[in-house]
């Protein structure tokens, strides 16, 4: 049998450019987690104040295999659908609102944030007469809403699929304390 006549050494920066997207792909979502959970601190606030009932939608799953003790409820899961908008609920003038959370550690908002079957239940919700928004945060600095219409618009209006910190402006909302004002400026 004839030795290779190279020897290949697998290159160390792709193997560091791996760890470091996993690092940031685990850091974003532990991100998105803290800022759903600071809506959620909102959700509360605007039902407390009778002004709002809305709730985090669940995202369906099929349990595959016990995980762990079975008595906590542990288990492997995979997700049954595509992802949906995050939080669905009722204002108290009776009008439905829907929207998804978005954060970034980046000065951009990509719209590719947005699936295409979320896409889809925007667009059904919004011609049903329902508010529809993005929520998003910008390095847990700033804090906006931004209507569906808008979302949609912005490659017409922008020129480009993306969002500039500058460009999200006018939708800023306030956080006090970890709770998002996210109804902050809508008429009811």
């Amino acid at each position: 049998m004839a030795l290779p006549t190279q020897i290949t050494i697998p290159d160390e920066t792709v193997h560091e450019r791996f760890l470091l997207r996993a690092a940031a792909g685990r850091r974003s979502r532990q991100l998105g987690d803290i800022f759903e959970q600071w809506i959620l601190r909102g959700c509360d606030w605007y039902w407390d104040k009778e002004i709002a009932y809305i709730e985090k939608t669940p995202e369906p799953m099929r349990p595959i295999k016990v995980y762990g003790d079975r008595r906590k409820g542990q288990f492997i899961a995979i997700y049954t659908k595509q992802a949906q908008p995050d939080f669905k609920g009722t204002l108290y003038d009776g009008s439905t609102i829907i929207f998804d959370a978005k954060s970034t550690s980046q000065d951009i908002l990509q719209q590719s944030a947005v699936t295409d079957e979320q896409r889809k239940e925007f667009d059904r919700y919004e011609k049903m007469g329902a508010r529809c928004y993005i929520m998003a945060t910008l390095d847990f600095t700033d804090f906006y809403r931004i209507p569906w219409g808008d979302w949609k618009a912005a490659p017409e209006k922008l020129g480009r699929k993306h969002f500039k910190r500058g460009d999200l402006e006018p939708y800023r909302i306030q956080c006090r304390n970890g709770v998002i004002l996210f109804l902050e400026g809508i008429e009811l």
